[in-house]
């Protein structure tokens, strides 16, 4: 599948805000320049505790000019504190594709002033 040319936006998506079970519906578009090629539409259910979350389901695959695939994805993901203002993040996520699975990562620090 082409689309996976944006999968690292497909990636990026916030921690839930709550403890316990949750459903996440969240739209990615990506773009190249000004050049719109796409969106993934994730409806997925979810658990986080207090520093983790995972969740997974379909997610609807609308390519520019293209139809739209229904495919499977997830993410899993959690964060650390290194100091009182400083903390650490991390998540993993895959979908799914006709020929090849797309993975995806993301990790960073977030300072509070």
């Amino acid at each position: 599948m082409k689309f996976f040319a944006i999968l690292p936006a497909v990636a990026l998506s916030a921690t839930p805000a709550f403890a316990g079970t949750y459903v996440n519906i969240e739209a990615n578009s990506g773009f190249t320049g000004s050049n719109y090629n796409g969106t993934v539409i994730d409806n997925h259910i979810g658990y986080e505790g207090s520093n983790w979350y995972i969740q997974g389901g379909p997610s609807i695959v609308s390519p520019d000019g293209g139809e739209a695939e229904v495919e499977l994805s997830g993410k899993v993901g959690g964060s650390v504190p290194l100091s009182e203002k400083l903390g650490a993040y991390g998540e993993l996520s895959f979908i799914t594709g006709d020929n090849n699975n797309g993975y995806g990562t993301k990790v960073g620090v977030k300072y509070n002033f």
